[in-house]
């Protein structure tokens, strides 16, 4: 089953896919509906971000150093725990969308031919959900992919890197009643929302799918390979590999 993410809101619905575990998880499906009941508001507590430990992703692109969050303990230590085992290497970036994200860790990927159907490969269990207002969707931030599972549980191994687009505070305020639907009260920071109308991301994805980290060198490398030629199911047409190891710092 493939770790697909689709997002139905109003008439745009955007397809994000972790090619077949999702790590090949079914097609993932969020509806903004106004006829459900929002569950009753509790106010919102922002947590301070801590970030401790780095990891390095490589490509032929260049590097990219990301922090993970303490914040996220699951997810830290269970991408800790792959990277470690040297899981990631020479995997690929398997689904690729301009303005959207970079999404790879699919294990079936690793030495896969062009006619293999990647993304719903993964280790063999899933990451409990970590949704946490503090953590964003903004551009380079690292999340979980999943597939259409109750509990919104995050794919093992797969994962994305957001590229994302900049938005105004319009298209935010729409975005703020959308996601209160699932975390209710939910509201951006002004922070929050500078970081959105500056550097840019993919609102439409907080609180629904667990982010863990956030890239703090070799942001550009993320919009040179989100502008790779990809095929239909957004694959690369030549392939994009990565390796994954732990900094000490």
């Amino acid at each position: 089953m493939k770790y697909t993410l689709v997002l139905i809101l109003g008439i745009s619905m955007i397809a994000f896919s972790s090619c077949n575990e999702q790590p090949e998880a079914k097609v993932e499906t969020i509806k903004a509906s106004t006829e459900e009941k929002r569950p009753q508001a509790k106010p919102i507590v922002r947590e301070e971000i801590k970030i401790s430990k780095y990891v390095q992703l490589s490509t032929e692109f260049g590097d990219i150093e990301i922090g993970l969050y303490d914040n996220t303990p699951l997810h830290r230590d269970n991408f800790l725990k792959l990277a470690d085992e040297g899981f990631y290497n020479d995997l690929l970036f398997h689904r690729i969308i301009k303005t959207f994200m970079i999404q790879g860790g699919d294990p079936v990927s690793r030495g896969a031919s062009s006619s293999t159907n990647l993304g719903s490969g993964g280790p063999g269990y899933t990451v409990p959900a970590e949704f946490n207002p503090s953590l964003i969707h903004k551009k380079g931030a690292l999340a979980a992919a999943r597939n259409n599972n109750p509990k919104k549980e995050s794919s093992g191994s797969q994962f994305y890197l957001v590229q994302g687009k900049i938005l105004t505070d319009a298209q935010l305020d729409g975005m703020e009643k959308s996601v209160a639907r699932t975390m209710a009260g939910f509201s951006y920071s002004k922070e929050q929302r500078e970081i959105y109308k500056t550097i840019g991301g993919t609102p439409a994805l907080d609180m629904n799918y667990t982010v863990y980290g956030e890239v703090t060198e070799g942001l550009d490398v993320i919009d040179k390979i989100a502008a790779v030629k990809t095929v239909k199911g957004d694959r690369p047409v030549d392939d994009v590999k990565m390796n994954i190891s732990i900094l000490e710092k």
